[in-house]
């Protein structure tokens, strides 16, 4: 995993700070589906991700989630430092997309590298407006989009960070991450297959415009 941050977080960081990195991170693996970090679990470690894509969710007050954005390898998650910073519980969901490879950073080291090296102070503020435009556009999707609208930008998002036009992903899976009904889900997918937009198959979904 060494090889992996210095491919992907090597251009960024300087030598003094890759090698804190790699003395106090903790290396771990999650499957896809795995919860990485759920609603109101206290946050001790910051992740850097390595392989593999993470969404981020939010739920509602009947336990139902909604995707808000995803992240992909080279990122962080700023809703995890803002807990981190507070010392709050978490506000939302992490899960594996894909598997994934990332390392936890203890959270004190945050604050102490922010003071101590310029590129990670300029890594949090970049990853924070980073956060903050896709909680924009997430907002505007919600807002102005019809649902066919949503939930073709939800299958080329999806399909563009498992790095394949084809989904291997359910109806009901699909209804659950945009809020909605399976049956509205099914209708809106043999719509969209109809204007050639998407392939249905069996639990797959191939996505012809990217």
């Amino acid at each position: 995993m060494i090889e992996d941050l210095q491919k992907y977080y090597g251009y960024l960081f300087e030598e003094a700070l890759l090698k804190e990195i790699t003395d106090v991170a903790i290396a771990k693996e999650f499957k896809s589906n795995e919860v990485i970090i759920d609603i109101g679990s206290y946050i001790t470690s910051i992740p850097l991700l390595l392989s593999g894509a993470i969404k981020i969710l939010r739920e509602d007050k009947e336990g139902d989630d909604l995707v808000l954005y995803y992240i992909e390898k080279g990122d962080t998650c700023a809703m995890t430092l803002s807990c981190c910073m507070g010392q709050t519980k978490s506000k939302i969901k992490a899960v594996a997309e894909t598997d994934v490879k990332l390392l936890m950073i203890p959270k004190q080291k945050m604050s102490e590298w922010l003071s101590k090296y310029k590129s990670w102070q300029e890594f949090i503020l970049h990853s924070y407006h980073s956060r903050l435009q896709e909680f924009i556009d997430a907002i505007d999707t919600i807002a102005f989009l019809n649902m066919d609208e949503r939930l073709l930008k939800y299958l080329k998002d999806k399909a563009l960070v498992n790095q394949n036009e084809t989904i291997s992903v359910t109806h009901q899976q699909i209804a659950n991450d945009l809020h909605t009904s399976r049956v509205v889900i099914s209708r809106l997918l043999k719509a969209l297959e109809k204007q050639d937009k998407i392939e249905l198959n069996r639990n797959q979904v191939k996505v012809l415009e990217l």
